[in-house]
C-alpha cells in the first residue's frame, strides 16, 4: 500500500475535503460559495487571489477554495492544486463567446498531475439567464459527458 493510499484512508476517516472552485472570471464562483454558505450575495466584487470558506455538511468539513479567474492570475492556479480532493469547474452558461477559452482552460487543468486524484464537477451556472446554453450543449463544446455536469 503506497503512502498516497494511506493518506486517502486517513482523510476518509477525518471526512475533511479540500475543494477548488475554479473557472473563468465572472462565471459566478464566489456567488455559488456564498449562497451555499447562506451569506449575502447582493454585492460581489471580482476575486483577486482566493477566498476560503469552511462549510460543515452532515459529518463532512468542506474547505472550499474560491480562486479568482481573471486571465492575468490563471497562471497562479497551480499554487492551489496540492491535496485537492474535488474540483468544481464553473461555466457561465450565458457567455457563449468565451466557451472555447473555458474549454481550453479546463483541458489545461485536467493535464495537471497534482489534480489527477481529484473528482471533477462541471457546474453550468447562470441557467436562469435568457439565451443560456443547456448543460448538454456546454458538454459538447468542452468535451465532457452530461453526467459530469450540474
Amino acid at each position: 500500500m503506497g503512502l498516497l493510499s494511506i493518506i486517502r484512508k486517513i482523510k476518509r476517516k477525518e471526512k475533511e475535503m479540500r475543494i477548488l472552485m475554479v473557472g473563468l472570471d465572472n462565471s459566478g464562483k464566489t456567488t455559488i460559495v456564498l449562497h451555499i454558505n447562506g451569506e449575502d450575495t447582493s454585492v460581489i466584487s471580482p476575486t483577486l487571489g482566493f477566498n476560503i470558506k469552511t462549510i460543515n455538511y452532515q459529518r463532512y468539513t468542506l474547505n472550499i477554495w474560491d480562486i479568482g479567474g481573471q486571465k492575468t492570475i490563471r497562471s497562479y492556479w497551480r499554487n492551489y492544486f496540492e491535496q485537492t480532493d474535488g474540483l468544481v469547474w464553473v461555466v457561465d452558461s450565458s457567455d457563449v463567446r468565451r466557451l472555447d477559452d473555458c474549454r481550453q482552460e479546463l483541458e489545461n487543468l485536467l493535464k495537471e498531475e497534482r489534480l489527477s486524484g481529484a473528482s471533477l464537477l462541471v457546474f453550468a451556472n447562470k441557467q436562469d439567464i435568457l439565451g443560456a446554453l443547456k448543460p448538454a450543449d456546454i458538454a459538447k463544446v468542452i468535451g465532457h459527458s452530461t453526467e459530469d455536469m450540474c
